[in-house]
């Protein structure tokens, strides 16, 4: 299935919950500019790979560990990261949205850490590459409301209701204007490599399955393959923790299963 066939779904996962919605996707001009910039383009002569890179690797031990509130693990995790060519910035995108996941504590403390390993690596002689910057200006206002909402769209593949969201409205428009417009319009790293970073974190948080099965799917709609999911798993369970990987394994197998019960 490619991603314009996922996009295109007319029954989608809320990304909150879990809780199955009936919608029928009417992507913007803003949505398709989004995918176009965030996701691969594949081909048939170029199909997607069932590895991940060594960079890609490199985030979810990051994301994890300062998930979890591991600080020893997390030094190791970015000390790895950067010489697995990780840029500063990059890294930093990752630690930020944790407090989208995680909560400011654990993001700041995770910042606070970064800071550390990357000026002990200063003075060890190790000049880590900075990196770039959000290029793209992030729009304020019913914009930005816009904006996230158009992003959330594209990622869940379709819009996200449900009854949680008419209970609690402030939520709802929290995720779409922080998370989906703040978080996802910063164009420094791609969508693929966030929702790497997401599915790890949501791996070390025990009760969020749900969202964790949710962010496997969206993670497919930006062009993650099974078997790179597969390996993400495999990478939590051998350099994080292997009730992380479990978690993760365990969510792919329901997600892939509902694939198979929906055709």
């Amino acid at each position: 299935m490619n991603n314009t066939t996922r996009v295109e779904r007319s029954t989608v996962l809320s990304v909150i919950g879990g809780v199955l919605i009936a919608a029928t996707v009417h992507l913007g001009a803003h949505a398709q500019e989004s995918l176009r910039m965030n996701t691969p383009t594949l081909t048939a002569a170029q199909p997607a790979s069932d590895t991940l890179t060594a960079r890609q690797q490199a985030i979810a031990p990051i994301a994890a560990t300062a998930a979890a509130g591991n600080m020893a693990g997390l030094t190791t995790a970015l000390n790895q990261g950067l010489d697995a060519g990780l840029t500063i910035n990059e890294a930093k995108e990752v630690l930020t949205q944790l407090y989208a996941y995680a909560g400011f504590p654990r993001s700041l403390n995770a910042l606070g850490e970064l800071m550390k390993v990357v000026e002990a690596r200063r003075q060890r002689g190790i000049q880590d590459v900075d990196g770039a910057a959000p290029g793209r200006a992030i729009p304020t206002g019913e914009a930005l409301l816009a904006a996230g909402t158009a992003n959330q769209t594209k990622l869940a593949g379709g819009p996200v209701k449900g009854a949680l969201f008419d209970f609690a409205p402030a939520i709802d428009e929290y995720l779409k204007t922080h998370l989906f417009g703040d978080i996802f319009e910063r164009d420094n790293l791609d969508w693929q490599s966030r929702e790497i970073a997401t599915v790890a974190m949501l791996s070390a948080l025990p009760g969020a399955e749900s969202q964790l099965q949710s962010h496997l799917r969206i993670s497919m709609n930006v062009g993650l393959t099974a078997g790179q999911l597969r390996q993400l798993a495999d990478v939590l369970t051998q350099r994080v923790d292997p009730a992380f990987g479990q978690r993760t394994s365990e969510a792919l197998v329901r997600h892939l299963g509902s694939l198979q019960g929906a055709k």
